[in-house]
């Protein structure tokens, strides 16, 4: 499907379809990225579908996939691509026995990296640049510069034209702020823990063989956990694994014997679980 052709309520179902349910600011943002060419920044808590979204803007509309995953510490040469120094030497030390020059500073001798390759690549395509706020301000700043140019330059090697229409989206945990300009480019989307209703959907779209009473119930109880002073909230994800859980112990809904058994899929310390063991159990 052409950009021109996308609609809101094409955009919509091609998501559902593909297993993201998304909110209507979910869906407006993304169609204006498709229209606006711009990048995306998306923040939120952890587990509500930042990552996911992005897989599933690329599978709705065919469109190749590129992951740059940022850490503390991640590097230029991480991110685009490195000179591949033992096939430069080989191939020095070859040209030297068979006494002819040998280029060794051209695409053959670069390996390329996710950003790069997603440059280069023929498709459409989209990058996801995940948990920028890991990433130093400098790489930040080269991110930004090379989105907003639509260039990468490699020293030595030259420059790269963006070869595609390449939608970024940028996901971020909010553990330091982001710069002011990369704000200032991008289309912003806050994705916050779902509503009830949005959250079944969700969890039946993506277990298809539970009961809505089933679902209902684990939903149910992951609002009333979300509720607590807990270390770590229980994400979207950990609500699907608790129906998947359940489900194996051919259970119809959480009751009291199941949640004992089984709290421990949501909950990821053992402070959190005799917290809520202390107030749920009966």
């Amino acid at each position: 499907m052409k950009d021109s052709e996308i609609t809101m309520e094409s955009l919509k179902n091609n998501l559902i379809k593909n297993h993201y349910i998304p909110d209507n600011s979910t869906v407006t943002t993304i169609y204006l990225a498709f229209k606006l060419k711009k990048p995306v920044l998306v923040e939120g808590p952890p587990g509500v579908g930042k990552t996911e979204l992005s897989k599933a803007v690329s599978r709705s509309f065919g469109m190749d996939f590129f992951r740059v995953q940022c850490y503390e510490g991640i590097t230029f040469e991480q991110i685009v691509g490195e000179w591949n120094y033992q096939k430069q030497l080989l191939h020095l030390e070859m040209s030297r026995i068979k006494e002819i020059d040998q280029d060794i500073f051209n695409e053959e001798f670069f390996i390329k990296r996710p950003l790069l390759q997603g440059f280069m690549n023929k498709n459409p395509s989209v990058i996801l640049i995940d948990e920028i706020d890991k990433a130093d301000e400098e790489v930040e700043s080269f991110l930004l510069q090379a989105l907003g140019e639509g260039q990468i330059t490699v020293n030595d090697l030259g420059t790269f034209d963006i070869q595609n229409d390449l939608m970024v989206i940028m996901t971020s945990n909010s553990q330091r702020s982001l710069l002011d300009e990369t704000k200032d480019r991008c289309l912003f989307l806050y994705i916050d823990y779902p509503s009830f209703d949005r959250e079944v959907e969700i969890v039946s779209a993506n277990v298809p063989a539970a009961s809505n009473e089933l679902v209902e119930s684990v939903v149910t109880m992951i609002n009333n956990l979300r509720e607590m002073n807990l270390l770590k909230k229980p994400s979207i994800r950990a609500t699907v694994d608790w129906v998947k859980t359940l489900l194996e112990f051919n259970s119809e809904k959480l009751d009291d014997e199941t949640f004992k058994k089984t709290v421990s899929v949501v909950l990821k310390n053992e402070s959190d679980k005799k917290k809520v063991l202390k107030k749920f159990s009966k």
